[in-house]
């Protein structure tokens, strides 16, 4: 069970974090950003079986995989914002990790509108006239 060596490892990570923070914050912070870099290192296995796995999916059921790369980037974006403004709050910076925030969720609405344009679209054609 991986989740059981990943919850293992950030235990023993913030029990070491919480004893050398009292000596050397600095180096607690290194510590908890590379645990944390190390975890997000270690899913990228699965993430890329997950995406592969959604392709042939998408492939067996005809879908546009323009459609499907624009949502894997939205998920992505929404991932990699997010592991960012969590390193940012831990770091004591609230007001950098919202910006981050605001920016991922322009950045995902920015990728959205060809989708959301041909779901208006479609819809709109569904409308008798």
């Amino acid at each position: 069970m991986d989740i059981l060596k990943i919850v293992g490892i950030a235990l023993i990570a913030t029990f070491l974090a919480l004893i050398i923070k009292e000596q050397k914050p600095n180096f607690a912070f290194l510590l908890v950003v590379f645990v944390g870099c190390t975890i997000f290192l270690y899913l990228v296995d699965q993430i890329y079986m997950i995406i592969h796995m959604i392709e042939r999916i998408a492939v067996n059921a005809n879908i546009n995989m323009v459609y499907l790369e624009t949502i894997l980037k939205i998920v992505g974006i929404a991932y990699i914002a997010e592991f960012a403004s969590q390193i940012t709050k831990d770091a004591g910076q609230g007001a950098i990790a919202a910006k981050i925030e605001m920016a991922g969720k322009i950045f995902i609405l920015a990728m959205a509108i060809p989708i959301l344009t041909v779901l208006i679209e479609t819809i709109i054609q569904m409308i008798p006239s």
